[in-house]
């Protein structure tokens, strides 16, 4: 911590349950190629019983990173992000990158230097790359290509904005801006207050970029390939959306009529995908979106972050 006005990136991880996990990331980002000196903030969401903490202190004593282990007693997902941006922004007032991978997930060596570097190269506000979903397990084809675990594809360029927080590079300045809560709190237990969040900075004229070279690799468990979890994913995608209509100005009135609208273009859409793939699963997700908004307009919102335990 003597060296912090050296630090350039910081990379943040909010962490649940999920300490092997944890090491298994950790590991990868003491494998970074970087030329410059980075710190890394744990935040462990699960106060109770914080064994993500102790996993990375317990890293922390062999690995001379520069980094800030905390845990953060309010639960959910917008809670630990929040934290883990706050403290990255205090402990390192010098450092004008911030990072954020999941604890799902692992970088390729050469991924914070890709992401930095195109940020300055290109002066972009927020960088974002591919994740690539590896399977634990085989899954078939249908579940593969499911429209859930796609991902911004293409070469290295500037895109309208980022949809996921699992890859990506924010500049200092952005949330300087943007002021805190960063993660709108009303989609803590939600999700989705990433694609709020980069749709409130595409509003703002924040440039994004993607970059094809800066790959994170995401590990997808056999329970997060089945039917059922994909289409009650696909319902909440459909909340989500609606939420940030909602949240970025759009009426009751208008964000209903986008919902009916949405719902008759669905029914054509889950056809024609059906046509082209014989697939049912891929099918059922563009009328599913719609469904997830109307419940959504109902106050009808799943709780898919909020552990069964939480008060």
């Amino acid at each position: 911590m003597s060296d912090q006005t050296k630090i350039e990136a910081v990379v943040c991880i909010p962490t649940f349950r999920r300490p092997d996990w944890l090491a298994r990331t950790l590991a990868s980002l003491a494998e970074q190629t970087a030329d410059f000196r980075f710190a890394i903030v744990v935040v462990d969401n699960d106060a109770a019983n914080p064994l993500g903490r102790n996993v990375a202190r317990s890293f922390f004593e062999t690995h001379s990173i520069a980094n800030v282990v905390v845990t953060e007693e309010n639960q959910g997902n917008c809670y630990a992000i929040n934290r883990a941006f706050s403290e990255a922004l205090k402990a390192f007032p010098e450092a004008g990158f911030l990072l954020m991978i999941d604890d799902d997930e692992t970088a390729a060596p050469c991924w914070l230097a890709e992401m930095v570097g195109l940020a300055r190269r290109e002066a972009a506000d927020i960088v974002g790359g591919p994740v690539l979903r590896r399977f634990e397990g085989a899954v078939p084809d249908e579940v593969r290509r499911h429209p859930l675990f796609l991902s911004i594809d293409g070469t290295t360029r500037e895109i309208d904005q980022l949809h996921g927080s699992g890859n990506c590079l924010i500049r200092r300045h952005v949330f300087d801006k943007l002021g805190a809560p960063f993660f709108d709190l009303r989609f803590n237990f939600l999700g989705g207050g990433d694609m709020d969040f980069f749709t409130r900075c595409r509003r703002a004229g924040f440039r994004t970029f993607w970059n094809s070279r800066a790959e994170i690799q995401e590990f997808v468990p056999p329970e997060r390939t089945t039917a059922r979890f994909l289409m009650t994913r696909s319902i909440r995608t459909g909340s989500i959306n609606y939420m940030v209509d909602r949240s970025n100005g759009m009426s009751a009135a208008v964000a209903c009529a986008k919902t009916a609208a949405s719902l008759g273009l669905g029914v054509l859409r889950s056809i024609a995908v059906l046509v082209r793939t014989r697939q049912l699963l891929p099918a059922s997700h563009p009328l599913l979106l719609p469904v997830g908004r109307a419940y959504a307009a109902l106050g009808c919102l799943p709780a898919p972050y909020k552990a069964p335990d939480a008060a």
